[in-house]
């Protein structure tokens, strides 16, 4: 029977050295040097030692396994995921609350666990964590945090939260600053809620963390059409007054540490119909991955992108994106052909699935692209499908339909690409190569 602290050995790899010295796949690991290990943040923390004791379960019987790693050598051991701490907010503007029915049931799976934020950037409320869960964070430097804020305010907080009982943020904000964990966090700004003077006060006392909280993002709330809760959804208005708000605190923050510290994210500069800030504003990009700085990234990578001759010049390729950035893909598109005379035809598709209000390419449906696509594409060699729209690791769209299911219905051979613009070279090169 598996210990309630343990580790599951999911893969071994070959010839390392937990295959030299027997380690088995369904191994269950329990401890390393008299540590007891709970998932694999345990087991991380505790095998930088230059001599491993580890126990494990097999079979039912406990067996003691020595590890000696040479210098720089890996262990070799993959682990079997941990169980997900679930989420019992009911945010006002929760995605997986605003999703229609009958899509899978991972979809509908909310998260708020902190080795997830830890390990994958995920944003969490801070809601469910235990003394336990945050004497662990401290002791273990899990940091940094990646944490959802909106407010500041108790009341406007709980009331979006959906959970009257939520702690006060700022104590649990303090706690992580005293123990010297950073935070990135940001704010889904949901008009009438927490715009304009709660906004400002957020980000004034968010920064009262600085630098312990390194970096602060304003989100424009995304809201589908199959919502519960009525939100106002952030107009031109909302979004030009928030980067006002924004840009004033940015001014004072560079002026005294030469850090914006606080950000909008792109769809915000979208919304406002503003030109982006320049890509060295945006730092390191802390906050990249919440669509921080995406646009200038990808527009100044694509300017300094090498177009190699062996793309070719009489083939037509065909892609798609969502919305909101159409209009920034396109002027790419134009610019190779200008440049190169490579022809890249790019389609906006329209999110009915969602909703037109839902703009991002991330979110498009396979439906959604055969219909934007069914009469435009003959007479092209090749689909170039963004990775970002795909299941991780698989070739299947958010409504189940798969790569292949795409080929079939639009008659055209498809072929996935990184969604940065060394991945749409690199794509055209590939379908270039191939005589089909």
């Amino acid at each position: 029977m598996r210990n309630r602290d343990s580790i599951e050995i999911e893969k071994i790899e070959p010839k390392s050295i937990a295959e030299r010295e027997g380690l088995l796949t369904d191994d269950v690991l329990l401890s390393i040097n008299g540590h007891r290990l709970s998932d694999s943040i345990d087991f991380m923390f505790y095998k930088n030692e230059p001599e491993l004791n580890i126990v494990v379960l097999r079979k039912g019987k406990k067996i003691s396994v020595k590890l000696i790693p040479g210098e720089a050598e890996e262990i070799g051991i993959t682990m079997k995921p941990f169980k997900i701490k679930r989420c019992t907010n009911n945010c006002m503007f929760c995605f997986v609350l605003q999703l229609p029915k009958g899509l899978r049931k991972s979809l509908y799976i909310k998260d708020e666990d902190y080795r997830m934020s830890f390990l994958y950037g995920n944003y969490i409320t801070l809601t469910n964590l235990s003394v336990q869960d945050k004497k662990r964070i401290a002791q273990q430097r899990l940091s940094p945090l990646y944490i959802s804020v909106h407010s500041t305010n108790k009341s406007v907080r709980n009331t979006l939260l959906g959970n009257p009982r939520a702690a006060d943020v700022l104590k649990e904000l303090k706690f992580f600053k005293e123990n010297k964990i950073r935070m990135h966090t940001q704010i889904v700004m949901c008009p009438g809620y927490n715009d304009d003077k709660e906004l400002q006060k957020t980000i004034r006392d968010l920064y009262g963390f600085y630098p312990y909280v390194s970096s602060i993002a304003v989100v424009p709330v995304g809201l589908t059409m199959h919502r519960k809760h009525v939100i106002k959804p952030v107009e031109k208005d909302d979004a030009i007054k928030a980067i006002e708000i924004i840009d004033s605190f940015q001014k004072r923050f560079r002026k005294k540490h030469g850090d914006p510290v606080v950000y909008g994210a792109d769809e915000l500069y979208i919304k406002a119909g503003l030109n982006f800030p320049s890509l060295k504003e945006y730092g390191e990009l802390p906050q990249i991955e919440n669509g921080v700085g995406m646009v200038s990234l990808f527009m100044s990578r694509a300017k300094k992108v090498k177009i190699p001759q062996s793309i070719s010049r009489k083939k037509r390729y065909l892609t798609f994106t969502g919305e909101s950035f159409y209009p920034y893909l396109k002027k790419v598109a134009d610019r190779f052909f200008e440049r190169e005379n490579i022809n890249l035809n790019v389609v906006p598709v329209d999110n009915t699935f969602f909703g037109r209000s839902i703009t991002v390419t991330g979110l498009l449906t396979g439906r959604d692209v055969v219909r934007a696509l069914s009469d435009k594409a003959e007479g092209y060699e090749c689909l170039l499908v963004p990775d970002t729209v795909l299941r991780e690791g698989e070739d299947v769209f958010l409504d189940d339909i798969s790569k292949r299911d795409i080929e079939r219905a639009l008659g055209i051979k498809v072929k996935v690409i990184e969604s940065t613009p060394e991945g749409i070279i690199k794509g055209m090169e590939v379908m270039s190569e191939d005589k089909r």
